[in-house]
């Protein structure tokens, strides 16, 4: 009965190299994410490591205001998504007086945690 939604905005990384990552934890165990995260050498897995801690720490304190007893291990990624934030555009000089732009991507990261059983019965429904 818990699904806990954590989001982070305006993240400095760009979409295409966060979905990389968030492709690697979509609709395993919140715990084996965190391992996977944690040991992934892409620079995007720092921060969507701190997302899902973020997301289970949502959940608890969901489960302990309806009163539920959650177990942190029967957590799933049940939805992960990267959106594409504002760009940051910036100048570098470049010869004979030009400007060249350069494009500062951004990402909306956001993870979505449910229950196994809600995880299940949700595949099922679809």
């Amino acid at each position: 009965m818990v699904e806990s939604i954590a989001r982070v905005r305006q993240i400095r990384i760009t979409p295409q190299k966060a979905r990389r990552v968030v492709d690697l934890v979509r609709g395993k165990n919140a715990q084996e994410a965190l391992a996977i995260l944690k040991f992934a050498p892409q620079a995007a897995a720092e921060p969507i490591f701190k997302l899902v801690a973020s997301a289970i720490a949502n959940a608890r304190v969901k489960a302990d205001k309806e009163n539920l007893r959650l177990n942190e291990d029967e957590l799933v990624i049940a939805r992960a998504y990267v959106d594409e934030g504002t760009t940051l555009k910036r100048f570098r000089p470049r010869a004979q007086g030009r400007a060249f732009r350069i494009n500062k991507r951004t990402s909306h990261i956001t993870v979505v945690l449910q229950t196994a059983d809600e995880f299940a019965a949700s595949k099922g429904a679809k």
